[in-house]
């Protein structure tokens, strides 16, 4: 299966960016005639044949489409500290996306070792992991924001914290159910400050463990992803 994301999709004909003509004609060598399939990122699954297989703008024709193909029924957001290494960060992002979560919203804590995020690299890395996985919802990436901003988001749905302090508090999989919408606060290596905890509970954040090891912080973030899918299974 050769799978290609197109974003824009309006009609039952369309012509690939050149990137991904190239790919398409001089990589893979594909032909007039031969099938492939087409992501759209909000839903729509895509059979298509090439009609002229030109390694610039490459044209297609569309047979078949599916819409909400894959559809979950829970809506995730992570937010999450970036690492101080790139990859790992990157990794986090891949994963997750194979995994299922529908927003990744970068935060910067009092901790935070990294304040900065190349944005275009790390949506590449997104869509790659979509096609791999045959994901038709495209994970959304935020702009990087600050923990106090961030806190104060209107979401409509459960709100958790989680962090390594020892105080009582229950596993994630006990804190959710089924079909909910759920946003979720993971730290930097260094976690949440004790003060940025509390300014949560607050803003009506409920605390959560994800299990009894101290995880790193891209582990914690799959961890988390993969425990609400879990749950929904």
């Amino acid at each position: 299966m050769y799978i290609f994301y197109t974003p824009d999709i309006k009609s039952d004909k369309y012509t690939l960016n050149e990137e991904e003509s190239k790919h398409c004609v001089r990589v893979l060598r594909l032909k007039i005639g031969d099938k492939i399939t087409l992501l759209d990122g909000v839903g729509g699954f895509y059979i298509a044949e090439i009609t002229n297989s030109h390694p610039k703008h490459c044209e297609i024709k569309i047979n078949q489409t599916e819409k909400e193909y894959g559809k979950r029924n829970y809506h995730l957001t992570i937010a999450i500290a970036p690492t101080k290494n790139n990859d790992r960060f990157e990794w986090f992002l891949e994963k997750s996306t194979e995994i299922g979560v529908d927003e990744i919203i970068p935060i910067i804590t009092h901790q935070s070792e990294r304040k900065v995020i190349k944005a275009e690299r790390m949506n590449k890395r997104i869509i790659s992991a979509a096609k791999q996985s045959i994901q038709a919802y495209r994970p959304q990436l935020s702009e990087l924001q600050k923990f106090t901003d961030l806190i104060n988001i209107d979401f409509k749905g459960k709100k958790l914290i989680a962090h390594c302090f020892d105080t009582e508090k229950p596993y994630l999989k006990n804190s959710i159910n089924k079909n909910d919408r759920v946003l979720i606060l993971i730290g930097p290596e260094g976690d949440f400050t004790l003060e940025e905890v509390e300014m949560a509970k607050n803003k009506g954040f409920e605390e959560i463990s994800l299990g009894e090891s101290r995880l790193r912080t891209e582990t914690a973030g799959i961890v988390a992803v993969h425990t609400v899918a879990l749950v929904n299974q």
